[in-house]
């Protein structure tokens, strides 16, 4: 399964959940992303991506991606990602989202670990 258990530079706070489950966060609305989660074991992150902005942001969205499940300390994981133009605060957000649900944690997020990403 996908594990989390890492320390981004920067980060006090060592976070560290096992992904149970497939989890989904966002939707595929005009501005929203769709973010997928599958733990699938081992340390790879792998990052799929539709985007209706993909010539123009689609490098930029993986890194934002790639960069939360980081600070998240995730890896083990394929994420599948369907975006329709989403800002990258919305991005962020629905990742941080999924690996909760993933890891059947939702709704006990550490916001002052997460505002701390941002400083």
């Amino acid at each position: 399964m996908g594990r989390t258990g890492g320390r981004a530079p920067g980060i006090g706070v060592i976070l560290s959940m096992e992904l149970k489950q497939q989890a989904v966060a966002g939707t595929a609305e005009s501005s929203d992303i769709m973010v997928t989660i599958d733990p699938v074991g081992g340390d790879a992150v792998e990052i799929s991506l539709d985007s209706s902005v993909e010539k123009a942001f689609g490098d930029r969205i993986r890194e934002v991606i790639a960069e939360t499940l980081k600070n998240l300390g995730v890896t083990g994981v394929k994420v599948t990602a369907v975006d329709k133009g989403a800002l990258d605060c919305t991005v962020q957000a629905r990742t941080i989202a999924a690996v909760y649900r993933a890891a059947g944690t939702a709704g006990e997020f550490d916001w002052k670990e997460i505002d701390a990403w941002n400083a």
